[in-house]
């Protein structure tokens, strides 16, 4: 039986793969900064545990309550649309510290031990935007985009120790709460000069062709985490999937 520990549990993408691994047999952590044991199945093989990407006592406190963990997923994010113009730095740098400094905090948290035990699997949660430029996502996709060159270089650190690191790309999912995991309003990020601009992004946004779902991105988490192949990226969702073959 494996052990995996699954940041932004509390809705979304980490709620569903929790969800998925326990399902499978696996002893779950799920962590998310307000504990909410209520979402979850009450089960042995599965805990919450409260956990906020960046502060480092709080990361400390987690990984010492978890004990061993054979594979870490980073899935907790901020989502930011609108015009980069609009969009003040301190909200970047607050988008940074959890997209990208949390994703590498955790990350170097669990090296130690998976280095000792020569296993484990480290899977980066990123974003289809990382598979072809979108409009009104400047500052988002380089948070994202980061992570990307962090994982594809840190996979071959690591390999040498036995430890496997990927990555998943998941594409646009409605049904989420990406819009509204941040403290910054879509609305005051499209001044009136972007307006004309934004009006047929936005129509595009609520009539997507393909979309993603919280299922797509937990298979693809499961998937990951369970490949011996080598392959680095996954996309997971049909329109992430378009974008990566058409890439």
């Amino acid at each position: 039986m494996k052990t995996v520990l699954i940041t932004g549990c509390s809705s979304g993408y980490g709620l569903e793969t929790a969800r998925h691994f326990h399902a499978k047999g696996w002893d779950v952590i799920a962590t998310m900064r307000t504990p909410r044991e209520d979402i979850l199945l009450r089960s042995e093989r599965l805990r919450v545990l409260a956990l906020d990407v960046t502060s480092p006592a709080s990361i400390e406190r987690a990984i010492d309550a978890a004990g061993p963990i054979d594979v870490l997923v980073n899935n907790a994010g901020i989502g930011l649309v609108g015009a980069f113009e609009a969009t003040q730095m301190p909200h970047v740098r607050k988008l940074f510290e959890t997209n990208t400094f949390g994703v590498m905090a955790m990350t170097q948290s669990v090296i130690p031990q998976m280095r000792e035990r020569q296993s484990g699997v480290i899977v980066n949660v990123t974003s289809s935007v990382t598979l072809a430029p979108m409009p009104l996502a400047a500052a988002y996709t380089a948070s994202k985009q980061a992570i990307e060159g962090f994982t594809g270089s840190l996979a071959h650190e690591l390999g040498h120790f036995g430890i496997r690191v990927k990555l998943v790309e998941p594409g646009y999912a409605p049904t989420t709460r990406f819009s509204q995991n941040t403290d910054v309003r879509v609305e005051d990020l499209i001044p009136d000069s972007y307006a004309a601009f934004a009006e047929p992004i936005f129509a595009g946004f609520a009539h997507p062709p393909l979309v993603t779902t919280e299922a797509d991105v937990a298979d693809g988490v499961w998937q990951a985490a369970n490949d011996c192949s080598g392959q680095l990226r996954f996309p997971a969702g049909p329109d992430a999937v378009a974008l990566a073959r058409a890439n």
